[in-house]
C-alpha cells in the first residue's frame, strides 16, 4: 500500500522546485513543457500562487517569479536543524576530513528522510538528494533509530513497513533485522553496506539531542571499499564531534 500525494499539492511543490532548478523567472510554457501539465491547469495554479503572494507575474515578459514570501517560509528551519551551527560545523569537518557524502537524517514516521547533505568531493556513481526518503527498516540509519524503540514497537513498525511494500522481495524479516538493530545499540553506531544499492555503504551515529521531539542522525556515505579503508578515522571523528555538541 503506497500513499500518493494529492495532485494539486504535488504540483505546487514541483513548480517551486522548478524555480530552484532554473533559478530565474519562468513562463507558463516552460512549466507545461518541463512538468507536462495541461496548459489550463498550470495557468490556474500559477495564478492562484500569485493571488496568495507566493509568486509575482510580469506582464511584459509574461514570466513568474517566487516572492520573498517563499524564501521566508523556511528561515527558521536552519536554526531548528543546526542550532547555533554546531551540527553544520561537525558535518563540514567530516566532509573536509574524509571527502565523502555527509548527510543529516531524521525519522519521519515509517521513513528516514535526508534533510541536509554535503556532497562527496570524491568520485561516486549514485546520489542522495535532499528530501529523499527510505523505509526505516531498510536503511542503516533507520536501524539506529529503531534501536531507540522496544522490540515490541519494532515488530509493529516492521509489520507496517511490510504492509506498505508492494514488492515481496523488499519486505523485511524481523529475524534478520533485530540482530542489526541490537548491534547498533551495543556499538552506538551502524555500518551498513549494499542497502541503498550494491557497492554503496554508510557509517552513522545518532545525535544526542532530540530537536522538536525528532530523532536525528549523521551519516557518512560512499563506496564500501573507501569507507572500509577509513572506517576507524570516521568513527573517531563522529564520536569526538558528537561529544562536543
Amino acid at each position: 500500500m503506497i500513499n500518493t500525494p494529492i495532485k494539486t499539492s504535488q504540483r505546487v511543490f514541483e513548480i517551486l522546485e522548478a524555480f530552484e532548478d532554473t533559478q530565474r523567472p519562468m513562463a507558463l510554457k516552460e512549466f507545461v513543457d518541463v512538468l507536462g501539465y495541461p496548459a489550463s491547469s498550470a495557468s490556474a495554479l500559477l495564478k492562484s500562487l500569485v493571488a496568495l503572494g507566493y509568486l509575482d507575474y510580469d506582464r511584459v515578459s509574461r514570466t513568474y517569479m517566487p516572492t520573498m514570501r517563499v524564501a521566508s517560509l523556511g528561515n527558521w528551519v536552519h536554526s531548528a536543524l543546526f542550532g547555533e551551527g554546531e551540527v553544520l560545523t561537525l558535518m563540514q569537518g567530516l566532509s573536509e576530513a574524509c571527502g565523502e557524502t555527509i548527510t543529516l537524517a531524521v525519522q519521519s514516521d515509517l521513513f528516514v528522510q535526508y534533510v541536509y547533505l554535503i556532497p562527496s568531493r570524491l568520485p561516486i556513481w549514485y546520489s542522495i538528494p535532499i528530501g529523499m526518503t527510505r523505509p526505516i527498516a531498510q536503511s542503516g540509519i533507520g536501524w539506529l533509530m529503531l534501536g531507540l524503540r522496544s522490540d515490541e514497537d519494532i515488530d509493529l513498525i516492521v509489520r507496517r513497513v511490510n504492509f506498505r511494500e508492494q514488492l515481496a522481495s523488499k519486505r523485511v524479516s524481523l529475524d534478520t533485522l533485530l540482530p542489526e538493530i541490537q548491534k547498533g545499540r551495543r556499538n552506538g553506531f551502524i555500518i551498513s553496506q549494499h542497502t541503498l544499492e550494491h557497492g554503496a555503504g554508510s557509517i552513522a551515529m545518532l545525535l544526542p539531542e532530540k530537536r522538536f521531539g525528532r530523532v536525528f542522525a549523521i551519516g557518512v556515505h560512499g563506496p564500501v571499499e573507501r569507507l572500509d579503508a577509513k572506517c576507524e578515522d570516521i568513527l573517531e571523528q563522529l564520536r569526538s564531534g558528537i561529544a562536543m555538541l
